[in-house]
């Protein structure tokens, strides 16, 4: 090897030395807009914790709605994120003013959970298929699983004729004869 290679690869690892170490040495540099302010510091973990209690009350309403948590807990537990969610909201608007200060921090946490609600029904809603012929007399109509099994019970109560009396296998209205064994319906 001679000279001019040895210089070539030594030139070669202080640039990727050298870009590889580049983010270190931007961290150590200020930002051209300077050093972030403590109000600007405060406004995440408080987002965060926004939409945390956010999605905790999306979870506590869905929760409700199965009847996993019971109705007299309800009320409390919903009081209490409520609670804390007013009070994120005001620390919010303590370091980030909001264009609608009269509007109070509880009417603004229900806005919240109305639009995500929206969001989600609109979702479920998309999905759904109008051309099916699915009946939506059950409890929660924009639950597409429960309309497909009230659907399905609805088609097999209107078929079903019954059992064959010799072999017991399931028959059909439209069945002259079962299927499996062949004896005669009687119905």
């Amino acid at each position: 090897m001679d000279i001019g290679s040895l210089f070539l690869i030594v030139a070669l690892l202080i640039l990727v030395a050298l870009f590889i170490s580049r983010p270190l040495f931007e961290r150590l540099t200020t930002a051209p807009g300077g050093t972030p302010s403590q109000d600007e510091l405060g406004i995440s973990p408080l987002l965060a914790e926004r939409d945390r209690l956010l999605e905790a009350l999306h979870e506590l309403d869905f929760d409700h709605a199965l009847g996993k948590i019971p109705v007299e807990d309800y009320p409390a537990q919903r009081a209490q994120l409520l609670s804390k969610g007013a009070d994120i909201l005001r620390r919010l608007d303590a370091v980030q003013p909001r264009v609608l200060q009269e509007t109070i921090a509880e009417d603004r946490l229900e806005a919240a959970i109305a639009a995500r609600r929206a969001d989600g029904a609109q979702v479920s809603g998309n999905g759904r298929k109008a051309a099916r012929g699915v009946s939506t007399d059950i409890a929660d109509p924009s639950d597409d699983l429960e309309v497909m099994l009230a659907n399905r019970r609805r088609v097999r109560q209107e078929k079903a004729a019954g059992f064959c009396p010799k072999c017991g296998s399931p028959l059909q209205k439209s069945d002259l004869f079962c299927p499996r064994c062949g004896a005669r319906n009687a119905g």
